[in-house]
């Protein structure tokens, strides 16, 4: 359709949730926008509509892709969790057993586990940047690898925003010998036809939607009583919306926010998760490996984010900020509003992804509004 109309499939039993997406669009709360869940690793809604760019002359098509920045974090995630299955990373191990390097600065003692829960206390750099520096991964490990942490590694969650898809992608490098976004195309992303990349090919560029910044005095780093440690993540380098359309941003690897899908691609990706290590047919991990997401790490006052965390194996988990209907559920969002859920118990995932961005960092009213219609729906609250 050529009008931004809504699309796709909705299961019967779900048609609220149709109503509630439309809704968004009609309202103007979304510009262009997708909604896809998934239950017992089917898909039972898979919507788009809207406008692919703010000026309305593109409409959002089935296969249209977007910056969805940290819901990228839960695929650099899950691509640890199934290197850690197959016994190549102990996540209680030092980290500087994978990477010699990253002992320097007291560093020795730090666990693999830190850098997957936010506490290894490298929320930030501490040389200059500039966003063109994220395209340089040897740049941005070794930086990481030789500075000492902020605060004590272990005692307290603080948001590593950019920092973490380095930590956690040098690691899986030095243990498979490729890139984190080549393990994660090779091993998850190919094999469930899944269009999601970390690391976009220019072949692709056409079909991406253009990002329109959160309003004045709501975007990351416009806050006036910053600490030193959020003014330090928020600004080295500034977030720059406007960079997401170029090719740099795009074809570079930053695990942490550069990846580049939609719905559709989040959603049944973590059917992986949600269905015990199982999806379209295909064992890709031991359930095991699945539950070592829901294991607490540190949980308190998250010393970026300025609020309550309970962070687990790469996720975020019910409870703090965010409390989720069931307990073994896990969950991230993407800076604007681009959200994932992923509920053991239910066997259920939740995906959204849009290109009108509000200025938040865990999901909005807009993806939870849809949760919300997916769990009535179900009869889960």
């Amino acid at each position: 359709m050529a009008d931004g109309s809504v699309q796709g499939v909705t299961h019967d039993r779900y048609a609220v949730v149709r109503e509630a997406f439309q809704a968004n669009l009609e309202s103007g709360e979304d510009i262009g926008a997708s909604f896809c869940a998934t239950v017992e690793g089917e898909t039972v809604v898979d919507l788009w509509g809207g406008w692919a760019d703010p000026g309305k002359t593109r409409p959002w098509a089935a296969d249209t892709i977007v910056n969805v920045y940290s819901t990228t974090k839960t695929m650099c995630a899950l691509t640890a969790l199934l290197v850690a299955d197959r016994g190549l990373i102990d996540f209680d191990a030092p980290v500087a057993k994978y990477w010699p390097e990253f002992a320097a600065n007291g560093k020795a003692d730090v666990k693999v586990s830190h850098l997957m829960s936010h506490s290894a206390g490298l929320s930030g750099w501490k040389e200059k940047l500039v966003t063109e520096d994220l395209y340089d991964w040897e740049k941005m490990t070794s930086l990481l690898a030789a500075q000492a942490p902020y605060w004590a590694p272990g005692t307290a969650p603080g948001y590593h925003a950019l920092t973490q898809g380095y930590l956690v992608g040098e690691v899986v490098r030095r243990v498979t010998g490729k890139s984190l976004g080549t393990v994660f195309r090779q091993e998850i992303a190919e094999p469930l036809g899944a269009d999601f990349w970390i690391g976009l090919p220019a072949s692709e560029d056409g079909r991406v939607a253009e990002l329109i910044p959160p309003p004045p005095g709501q975007a990351v780093g416009d806050a006036r009583n910053e600490t030193d440690l959020q003014r330090n993540m928020s600004n080295n380098p500034g977030i720059d919306v406007s960079a997401t359309k170029t090719r740099g941003w795009r074809g570079a690897e930053i695990p942490a926010a550069g990846g580049t899908g939609n719905a559709r691609s989040v959603a049944e990706i973590h059917t992986i998760l949600a269905n015990g290590g199982v999806a379209k047919g295909k064992r890709f991990m031991s359930e095991a490996g699945c539950r070592k997401a829901l294991e607490l790490q540190v949980e308190g006052e998250d010393l970026i984010l300025a609020g309550p965390a309970r962070f687990g194996m790469g996720f975020g988990l019910s409870g703090g900020v965010v409390p989720l209907p069931n307990p073994n559920s896990i969950y991230w969002g993407g800076y604007g509003g681009s959200l994932i859920i992923i509920d053991m118990d239910a066997r259920t995932t939740f995906g959204y992804a849009m290109n009108k961005m509000a200025g938040t960092t865990q999901g909005d009213s807009r993806a939870f509004g849809l949760a919300m219609a997916m769990w009535q729906a179900m009869g889960t609250i």
